[in-house]
């Protein structure tokens, strides 16, 4: 018996519901095709890997065929925010697609930075699609271990 273990994420999901209710709800009724609410919305969703260790915490978010120059990072009031397009190709005389299963447009992703964190010292850079941001941690807030008598 050969059985296949998924690991199940709840988070994926979750993200792809909340992409498709906001795409229901931001519909004009007027614009049966939905074009237009397309436009204003995030098209798609990169994924991440969100790493820590003792000095900085490290998000890799994968942005396949995004350029540089298409790509936004930011941190205000404690979140950071990564925002871009990945651009669709054009149809070219004489070539037709037959299947398009990637996903362009426009995207944002947004994550709350943890305490201790020093938001004015983030940093990222960009290489062969992957998208990597460095989040440093205050060195001066890090917890430290106190002993407490117990009485």
């Amino acid at each position: 018996m050969n059985a296949q273990i998924t690991r199940w994420n709840p988070f994926k999901e979750l993200d792809e519901f909340q992409n498709r209710l906001a795409s229901f709800w931001s519909r004009d009724p007027f614009d049966p095709s939905g074009k237009q609410a397309s436009l204003a919305l995030a098209e798609w969703t990169p994924r991440v890997d969100i790493a820590e260790d003792n000095k900085e915490f490290l998000i890799k978010a994968e942005l396949p065929e995004v350029k540089k120059d298409d790509v936004h990072v930011s941190v205000e009031d404690g979140v950071l925010s990564i925002s871009g397009e990945r651009k669709f190709e054009k149809e070219e005389k004489g070539r037709k697609f037959h299947r398009i299963e990637r996903q362009y447009g426009s995207f944002l992703r947004s994550f709350a930075l943890p305490p201790g964190t020093v938001g004015e010292k983030v940093n990222a850079e960009f290489k062969d699609g992957v998208l990597v941001i460095r989040v440093p941690k205050d060195t001066k807030a890090a917890p430290k271990a106190v002993e407490v008598k117990v009485g």
